[in-house]
């Protein structure tokens, strides 16, 4: 499944170009912090052992691996994917303490990885950002190992009309805010029209299911500002 705007010609690329450098503070001033709980919101429903091998695409600054190895107490094996080097450099000095982590710049579309590798994927706040959904989605069944687990963390479509509609009014200051923040107000008017744009709930169930994911399930989380998605590996 094509995404339109994505695959405007180096949009997404150039959006991540310019924020890259304050994406942390940008994060927690227009989650108002909140996208720290929704982030331990999925690792609790991972709840994840020792030695397990975890691939975090789309992974931005790290927070995820972070969060995955202070879980389990830094016994496991995480690698970190993303398209983009400069938040790659950002991570790798965020999480320059970790020793087991791995790096690896590649879009969620074409994972340079071995097929049945890891226990789990995960993919927060990225998978919206990808040109091809199918595409993702069969990259992340083929590198999981058989019972292997997919979470997505992603914008979603509120459920609540009254909380929909201060959502929608908030969203219109997100622009403003980056600009103040970031010094530039165009990534985040990307970001209000792809979350606008992007799939609900069910769809995503249905992608995954045609993806040959098993007992899939979403979780929303404040309302369905976002979702939790969930769905494993059974057979290879």
């Amino acid at each position: 499944m094509q995404q339109y705007l994505q695959n405007k010609k180096g949009l997404v690329q150039n959006v991540f170009d310019q924020v890259y450098d304050k994406y942390d503070l940008m994060n927690d001033f227009i989650s108002l912090g909140v996208h720290r709980l929704w982030k331990k919101n999925m690792i609790n429903m991972m709840n994840p052992s020792n030695n397990q091998k975890l691939i975090d695409v789309a992974c931005g600054t790290g927070d995820i691996a972070k969060l995955f190895l202070n879980n389990v107490n830094e016994y496991a094996e995480i690698t970190c994917v993303d398209p983009n080097k400069g938040m790659i450099k950002k991570g790798k000095e965020k999480l320059n303490q970790y020793k087991n982590l791995n790096w690896v710049e590649a879009p969620a579309e074409k994972l340079p990885l071995n097929k049945n590798s890891f226990d789990f994927y995960t993919i927060s706040f990225g998978l919206r950002n990808t040109k091809d959904l199918d595409k993702s989605l069969a990259e992340a069944y083929r590198v999981l190992k058989p019972g292997g687990r997919f979470l997505c963390l992603e914008f979603s479509k509120i459920q609540n009309t009254n909380l929909e509609l201060i959502y929608k009014n908030y969203s219109k200051l997100i622009p403003a805010i980056g600009k103040l923040v970031v010094g530039e107000k165009q990534p985040y008017e990307y970001l209000v029209e792809s979350i606008e744009k992007f799939i609900n709930q069910e769809e995503l169930i249905n992608l995954m299911i045609k993806n040959n994911f098993k007992k899939c399930f979403y979780r929303n989380l404040s309302g369905g500002i976002v979702s939790i998605h969930s769905g494993w590996k059974i057979n290879d």
